[in-house]
């Protein structure tokens, strides 16, 4: 007890036998000392610490105990949970008390210590997404009682104390998320109380003078109301009808609100209070009765008909009935008047279309709203609290909450990835996206996410989307987003290979055509014509044949064709050397000196010494040299047989050294490019000349050129590399 200050100390004692008279159950038998241990271990382990008030949490744990005794009407595990709660919060010591005070009471704690952990994360409170998430949370209703209770009675305590902007921020959290809680739970009185204090210490001014004008008021607008209601009694009781009336002042922070949105004094606020009647009508009377209220209280008092709402006639959505009537009482004071049946009420007061919905405060999904009612219920109809203690959410939601660094929440459908809420924070943090770090470890673009997620979207300038995004996403707008960033980089690659083939056309000057182009695309093996375009940037295709193709295809459309003309034996003159390699069987043999021969080496393919090859004779470069499974072989040996020659290399390597590109793909392990680099430096006659990456869902793509001397260097190489941790593939392109 050396924590406690003296007037604490007889606070603790006094509100102990407060709790005990009111609720003993919990503090019998073997419960107190239990309790009692559990506290003074707390205690001595340095986990008694005063908030941000400097109130001592016991004292607050035992105020709260007794709101959520006398004022809720819970029962000793909830009662035990408030006095637990500000002591234990690791996992661990949940579970030693489950033990110790039961499943119960371990439930209530785990629910209390995942919602301080969400409030960890700095959000915004007022936001209907933290709301709903406090609620999935929370996992047992009593959490939300205890959490209601507890902010109820902070809010009682902190008018007088110095730190302000502490109490503006509980005020804040006070108005935007305990009172509609309270609200939707049917805990009306707290619910008002919340508001009222909340205006109280975030508009001093505005409060008192409300209040002011309310004490001057009450024996007059208590008499009104009396003077008011005594006719529509007497009719209602002439014309034997079963009811009950009650008139009720608005709180003073629905007065406010008013007056903020009509832009009005106090005094002009005229429905100050209002008053409602509640039928007991049977089911098939019910409109009449309620109409012929109607016309009774409209024969003594001037109704007011733009004031007129009718939803008897055409319920709401929500399923809520009632007739609402503004007449002109004595004085010529407006006053709202509320007919309705006991079933009506019943049901516009027990969660399908209860006053909080009516009156605009939105709610979530149904199953939060229906989870909700069922709490409502139990809290206003129960006298067997046996049933609070069996009564667990069944909640199933829908809808995945997830916040930023900064706090802010998004709410993202079940099963949305991190590459979801990249593009739902901002189109241009989606598309660079990279991954995540997700509560602290990192996370692939594939990552579904769950409620309560504190995710940091990591993002790279060279990254862009791809098609395989699309399936990992899940949400309308990333996939609306993905497909118009690569349907613009389509049009950027095409636009790029039609400059690099007009180019070319203009040199040979060959008139382009774009349809004709599309032809081209589809005889050279490619069904999409981006595919063709981009094989055109990669340099999968060689430019000569596009421009052969494009030429004979003109001609066949054109009718140019010529037949090869009849030549006499005076015209006979002896072959060049490049169509007598294609007439006879020989082989070119690349590396000797071949004389009167002019070829090189296709770029498609980059073959090396040792690699099985064909040569391509092409109408104005001398010969091609491709490797056997070049990108292009089929459709250069199926369109122009004719044109292809055998080759084959020299008996020796003339140490030469040729380009080639190897594909690595490995883990994105710490080191594994620097491993890579560190093997290709150290071999003979191999020359590193570019090594590109790039990294995406915790795998990397490599792009090494090197020069290289024959195959049997490079396949030697390629055993070593894959010797290195975290490669798992190597390919050539």
């Amino acid at each position: 007890m050396d924590v406690f200050l003296k007037d604490e100390k007889q606070e603790v004692v006094s509100l102990y036998k407060t709790l005990r008279r009111e609720y003993a159950e919990p503090f019998e038998g073997k419960r107190y000392f239990r309790m009692k241990s559990a506290i003074m271990q707390a205690s001595a382990d340095g986990r008694l610490h005063r908030d941000i008030f400097g109130f001592n949490p016991l004292v607050n744990a035992l105020q709260t105990a007794i709101l959520v005794c006398e004022e809720i009407g819970q029962n000793k595990d909830a009662v035990q949970s408030c006095l637990l709660a500000p002591f234990f919060s690791t996992t661990e010591s949940l579970d030693k008390l489950g033990k110790v005070f039961g499943k119960g009471v371990r439930n209530i704690l785990h629910g209390l210590v995942n919602i301080r952990d969400l409030y960890a994360k700095n959000p915004s409170v007022q936001s209907e997404n933290f709301r709903n998430l406090i609620v999935s949370f929370a996992e047992d209703m009593r959490v939300i009682l205890i959490m209601i209770a507890n902010r109820t009675n902070l809010m009682r305590k902190i008018k007088d104390n110095a730190n302000i902007e502490a109490q503006m921020k509980i005020s804040s959290e006070a108005t935007y998320l305990y009172a509609p809680l309270a609200h939707k739970l049917g805990l009306y009185k707290i619910k008002s109380e919340l508001e009222d204090l909340s205006l109280k210490y975030m508009n001093h001014d505005a409060y008192y003078h409300i209040k002011d004008k309310l004490n001057a008021t009450k024996n007059a607008r208590d008499a009104y109301m009396e003077q008011f209601m005594k006719p529509i009694r007497e009719m209602l009781d002439a014309a034997h009808l079963k009811y009950h009336m009650k008139g009720r002042t608005k709180s003073i922070h629905s007065i406010w609100q008013k007056m903020q949105r009509q832009g009005c004094p106090f005094e002009g606020v005229y429905d100050l209070f209002a008053i409602r009647i509640i039928l007991d009508a049977p089911l098939k009377e019910e409109k009449q009765q309620c109409w012929q209220v109607y016309s009774l209280i409209t024969d003594k008092y001037r109704p007011n008909p733009k004031r007129l709402r009718d939803w008897l006639s055409i319920p709401k959505s929500n399923g809520y009935e009632s007739l609402h009537i503004t007449v002109l009482g004595p004085e010529n004071k407006w006053v709202e008047v509320q007919i309705r049946t006991s079933r009506m009420d019943e049901i516009a007061e027990h969660g399908l279309a209860a006053h909080w919905r009516y009156k605009g405060v939105r709610q979530g999904g149904a199953g939060i709203e229906q989870w909700l009612a069922n709490i409502r219920s139990a809290l206003e109809t129960s006298d067997d609290m046996q049933l609070m203690d069996q009564f667990r959410s069944e909640l199933k939601t829908d809808e995945v909450y997830v916040f930023t660094p900064q706090g802010d929440l998004y709410k993202l459908p079940q099963g949305a990835t991190v590459l979801d809420f990249a593009y739902m924070i901002h189109t241009n943090i989606g598309d660079h996206c990279t991954g995540a770090i997700i509560n602290q470890k990192n996370a692939s673009m594939r990552q579904v996410l769950s409620s309560g997620d504190q995710v940091t979207i990591q993002t790279h300038p060279n990254q862009y989307p791809k098609r395989d995004w699309l399936n990992f996403v899940s949400t309308s707008k990333a996939k609306s987003k993905i497909k118009q960033n690569i349907k613009e980089q389509e049009v950027k690659d095409t636009k790029l290979a039609k400059e690099i083939i007009e180019r070319k056309f203009k040199n040979r000057k060959i008139d382009y055509d774009g349809n004709l182009m599309i032809q081209v695309g589809r005889k050279l093996g490619y069904k999409d014509i981006y595919y063709f375009y981009e094989a055109v940037l990669n340099e999968d295709v060689d430019l000569n044949t596009i421009i052969e193709t494009y030429t004979e295809l003109y001609k066949h459309d054109n009718n140019q064709l010529e037949r090869a003309p009849v030549h006499s034996a005076k015209e006979f003159s002896l072959q060049d050397d490049t169509q007598k390699y294609i007439n006879s069987g020989d082989e070119l043999v690349i590396g000797s000196n071949l004389k009167g021969m002019d070829y090189t080496l296709a770029k498609c393919c980059n073959p090396i010494y040792g690699d099985s090859i064909f040569g391509f004779v092409t109408i104005n470069k001398g010969v091609k040299i491709h490797r056997t499974n070049c990108p292009n072989a089929y459709a250069l040996r199926a369109r122009f047989g004719y044109r292809v020659v055998k080759a084959r290399w020299a008996g020796k390597s003339e140490n030469n050294t040729y380009p080639i590109t190897l594909r690595i793909v490995g883990n994105d392990d710490l080191g594994v490019v620097n491993n890579i680099s560190s093997i290709v430096s150290k071999e003979e006659k191999i020359n590193i000349r570019s090594f590109s990456i790039s990294a995406n869902d915790g795998l990397f793509s490599g792009m090494l050129t090197i020069m290289i001397g024959d195959t049997k260097s490079l396949e030697n190489l390629i055993k070593k590399l894959k010797t290195v941790k975290g490669v798992k593939n190597i390919s050539r392109d």
